[in-house]
């Protein structure tokens, strides 16, 4: 039952919904649609956005073989390919007006993590070897411009120049380095990694590995510190539940795609760790809260917090089976799902957000910078992979 009410929602509700956005004048999708469901045709279009977009019609192409999503995953790659790298600086943009003109020319780390994640699987699933040539050089110029001895820099301008991070620092901090970036730079090299299998990749998930085990886990708080400055000394008492209940899964799928019995041994048990205050600390027995901060909870219910914890409980199951809790969570969470967050208007998706009783009173948009299939539709592939039933 599970499993056909997850397919459905793919098939019927967040494939037709994201291909509607498909620009064929200009290339790539639409950058906007508001709580209203009112399309903004001339919105800005984030490189995040699309490279999101490219990964997620790649993937709805490789797990239920429609080639229509192929189609649409060669739209969004000729789009990335054509108009949102920097020919001549390298690397990404962060934004491309609606005509693909470059509007943010801000190089971000997070930015050129996610086209690399995209590339990297738009490879796996055609071959293109022009798509594994983009993402190497991505690779590589993150490992020469946007890393030093301690961790990933973030914020860039347009020629590499470092500039301040306000696009991923938040609750009043300005972060030199950040638990997000650190993560999504794993994602994109695990994808990497799992395509093409070159020695160079591996050692970089090793080497962001021992970050995670040493560097960022909280072993007193079982939590990932999210903050840091130049040094990796964090700055704030904050715990992300959906970071870290998507980091438990992330990391044990990096472990897994680069096959080293001791790394997995010994990030097993931070994400062990990891799920379990989770489950007790950031769930409320329906569905996951947001964070907390400074000892003050945070109750809003985020899209890709309530996807990312569906999986996360289900990896963590299927890790141990003896932890029946952890089912039981996402059975739970998929309900609250169901019933708040998939939006039942016509021609809409999911909410971005909700309160805790359901409601969308903030009227965040429908699609915008952040707003992307990549969680909701990952763990719909997820799950049909899984085979997780109840």
């Amino acid at each position: 039952m599970f499993i056909k009410e997850v397919k459905d929602n793919l098939v019927h509700n967040i494939i037709p919904f994201w291909e509607s956005l498909r620009d064929n004048q200009y290339g790539g999708y639409y950058g906007f649609y508001d709580f209203d469901l009112n399309l903004h045709k001339e919105a800005t279009k984030g490189v995040i956005l699309n490279s999101r977009i490219l990964w997620f019609f790649t993937n709805a192409y490789t797990t239920l073989g429609d080639e229509e999503c192929l189609d649409h995953a060669n739209h969004a790659y000729q789009f990335l390919r054509d108009f949102c790298l920097d020919k001549e600086y390298g690397g990404v943009y962060w934004s491309m007006s609606y005509d693909g003109k470059p509007e943010d020319s801000t190089k971000h780390t997070y930015n050129q993590a996610f086209a690399i994640y995209a590339l990297s699987s738009y490879y796996g699933a055609t071959k293109n070897p022009e798509a594994l040539k983009l993402a190497y050089g991505l690779f590589e110029l993150v490992e020469a411009k946007c890393k030093d001895s301690v961790g990933y820099l973030e914020a860039f301008d347009r020629s590499f120049e470092p500039v301040d991070n306000e696009k991923l620092s938040e609750n009043g901090l300005m972060a030199s380095k950040t638990m997000n970036t650190l993560l999504h730079v794993f994602e994109a090299y695990t994808e990497l990694y799992r395509v093409d299998g070159q020695e160079k990749v591996g050692s970089c998930l090793k080497w962001m590995l021992d970050q995670f085990a040493e560097v960022l886990f909280n072993p007193d708080r079982r939590i990932l510190e999210v903050f840091f400055d130049e040094n990796m000394k964090s700055l704030s008492d904050l715990n992300s539940y959906g970071h870290d209940i998507e980091a438990s899964w992330l990391i044990d799928r990096g472990c897994e795609v680069l096959g080293d019995e001791a790394y997995t041994a010994k990030l097993r048990k931070v994400t062990d760790a990891l799920r379990e205050h989770i489950l007790e600390e950031g769930f409320d027995g329906t569905s996951l809260n947001n964070e907390c901060f400074k000892g003050e909870v945070d109750t809003t219910k985020i899209w890709w917090v309530e996807a990312e914890s569906v999986l996360g409980y289900i990896n963590g199951y299927q890790k141990d089976p003896s932890k029946k809790e952890y089912l039981d969570a996402a059975a739970k969470i998929w309900n609250f799902i169901k019933e708040f967050m998939i939006d039942k208007r016509r021609g809409s998706e999911w909410f971005y957000d909700l309160n805790k009783k359901g409601e969308p009173v903030s009227r965040r948009e429908i699609v915008g910078p952040w707003k992307c299939p990549y969680h909701n539709g990952r763990m719909c592939f997820e799950v049909i992979k899984r085979n997780v039933d109840w």
